[in-house]
């Protein structure tokens, strides 16, 4: 194994020692318990936005952290859940007296761990909602959830939803777009090669040179099926065949497309999958009005692309394109 690390049990509360001199501008970090928050403290009167999960998918959740998105973020250790005090205290950080939404990715331990939290909050004054993201279209139910996974589109769930609650709108209506979010969003993911967990200290799974795995997980969880390489055009194809036919999307939609780096992956490739991407919308007759490339929601070094579709409104539209100021999103500021 070959990281830039010091000692493994180290590695999350360094990296957040070293995002928080990185973007002191835009947060705080709290080690005990640990939570990432905006700097300056909540913003009085605004519904506080809060998510969370395992490290190892940065800038995925604390790079989200600033105006126009979350007003918290709780790291666990890599792939493992946080535990429901420091998702307590991240609520607490966030709450400005007007409640709090938890985003949640759909993973058991995420889920349970924010519903603990959530009781906490709750019997200490604080008003909770939660959103549960389950875009990925690979699979019903893996070795980490009950359902589908959430996975890249859980960034869009955060941007649009973290537009509303800047704007004013009140805790019922930050929820209700982010559910609207949630059920226009579909997102599938492939891998060439696999990351390496650093306490495990080898690859999360092997492939053979010729092989990807079609459908994988941002954990490295089995996906629908192991295929020989093709060409990044078919490979593309096959992703945008499942996530388009799964809404099922309509000639004449509106979408914002993403292609999403999973750690490893040069963003000259990325590019070539946004190329055919943007083909077949074409091709289909739905109309690109929105689009994203990057390396967001990662795992670890893990070679491999997300693609994410998400059907549009004017509405949504307009809270995608709101100011937004954090280390990892920003413009309009």
């Amino acid at each position: 194994m070959k990281k830039l690390i010091n000692d493994v049990p180290d590695v999350v509360d360094e990296t957040l020692d070293g995002f928080a001199r990185a973007h002191a501008d835009i947060v705080m970090v709290s080690h005990d318990p640990r939570f990432v928050s905006r700097a300056g403290g909540p913003v009085q009167g605004k519904v506080g936005l809060v998510s969370g999960g395992g490290s190892g998918h940065e800038p995925l959740h604390a790079g989200f952290v600033g105006l126009g998105m979350l007003d918290a973020a709780v790291p666990g250790e890599v792939f493992t859940s946080p535990t429901p005090m420091p998702i307590v205290g991240a609520t607490k950080a966030a709450d400005g007296g007007a409640g709090v939404l938890h985003i949640v990715k759909n993973y058991t331990g995420d889920v349970l761990n924010f519903e603990t939290a959530a009781d906490l909050a709750a019997a200490e004054g604080t008003t909770v909602r939660a959103v549960v993201v389950n875009d990925d279209v690979a699979v019903q139910d893996s070795l980490y959830t009950a359902g589908r996974r959430g996975v890249a589109g859980t960034v869009l769930v955060e941007k649009i939803a973290g537009a509303a609650a800047e704007r004013g709108d009140d805790l019922d209506a930050v929820t209700a777009i982010a559910e609207k979010v949630n059920g226009q969003v579909r997102s599938m993911g492939l891998a060439l090669a696999a990351g390496t967990v650093p306490h495990a200290g080898e690859p999360g799974f092997e492939l053979a040179d010729d092989e990807i795995e079609f459908g994988v997980g941002i954990h490295g969880e089995p996906g629908r099926e192991r295929i020989k390489l093709e060409p990044a055009d078919a490979l593309t194809d096959r992703l945008m065949s499942a996530i388009l036919d799964d809404l099922p999307f309509a000639s004449g939609d509106k979408v914002l497309l993403f292609v999403n780096g999973m750690g490893g992956t040069p963003q000259s490739e990325l590019y070539i999958v946004f190329r055919r991407a943007a083909e077949i919308l074409d091709e289909r007759g739905i109309t690109l009005e929105r689009s994203l490339v990057g390396s967001l929601v990662t795992s670890l070094e893990m070679q491999g692309v997300s693609i994410t579709v998400l059907k549009l409104d004017d509405e949504l539209t307009a809270l995608w394109d709101a100011p937004v100021n954090t280390p990892a999103l920003r413009w309009g500021v």
